[in-house]
């Protein structure tokens, strides 16, 4: 697959992202780094300690201290099934915002933009999701699929992620110079089967929309563990090497003309 897989431009209503994109290890401000165990949102909504279902801190709705407004504590369910009869949810922004305290990054800027913080942070992981199911209905048309569990990996950088970066070095009119912002990486699960199967998601920032509008490119595709996966990569960048080719300006598809 190419460098980028998919475009996502963020809805008109969020105006800018105040998210860094510049450096890779930015990433998303709330912790994903899940362990291998199901969960639902990686923030545990319910207040304590550890969750031990996804090693993750349990951040309640109240407000951190010294926070100068209530943010809203309502909760978006997602479009991914997590199992035959839930989806995920995502983090409310107030809980949003309680991990951006624990990491230490909540300021007055961060409140004021939270909210819109919340509406990016689930609109790239609706577009991840569409790509993921892309990706599987090549294999297995017809076929429903559930994200069993996740991980965020935003200081590590994926191989491909490193070539294209190499790539942008060689040649910088070419090929993209910033690496991604961010790293998921997704197993889905296939009920029929209960197989497994890991997704590497790079997140990259675009040149803005005229209005603003911020734009990423997700680079979404099955991480090579499987021989199914690599035929299914090869698969996918064959067919990409083909259209490209038949778009090559001055490229002639006409059938010759009997003389």
């Amino acid at each position: 697959m190419g460098q980028t897989a998919s475009s996502s431009v963020v809805p008109r209503s969020s105006q800018a992202c105040t998210v860094d994109h510049k450096a890779a290890a930015s990433g998303c401000p709330v912790p994903h780094n899940g362990a291998n165990k199901p969960a639902q949102c990686p923030i545990d909504h319910d207040g304590g300690a550890i969750n031990a279902r996804n090693q993750m801190p349990n951040f309640s709705q109240d407000a951190v201290p010294e926070q100068a407004r209530a943010l809203p504590t309502a909760r978006t369910e997602s479009s991914i099934p997590r199992d035959q009869a839930n989806k995920w949810e995502y983090p409310s922004p107030q809980q949003f915002y309680s991990a951006l305290a624990r990491k230490g990054k909540e300021s007055p800027e961060e409140l004021e933009h939270v909210e819109m913080m919340v509406e990016i942070h689930n609109f790239l992981n609706e577009k991840a999701w569409e790509e993921v199911v892309r990706w599987e209905k090549r294999a297995y048309p017809g076929e429903d699929i559930e994200l069993a569990k996740f991980k965020g990996r935003p200081g590590e950088m994926s191989p491909k992620a490193r070539i294209w970066m190499f790539a942008g070095w060689l040649m910088p009119s070419r090929f993209n110079t910033e690496p991604p912002f961010d790293r998921h990486d997704w197993v889905v699960r296939r009920p029929k089967t209960g197989e497994e199967v890991r997704y590497v998601i790079d997140y990259y920032s675009a040149p803005p929309e005229r209005d603003g509008s911020p734009v990423f490119s997700l680079d979404v595709r099955p991480a090579l563990d499987s021989f199914g996966s690599v035929k299914e990569r090869i698969a996918a960048a064959t067919e990409e090497a083909w259209a490209a080719l038949r778009e090559r300006p001055g490229t002639n598809n006409a059938r010759p003309q009997n003389s």
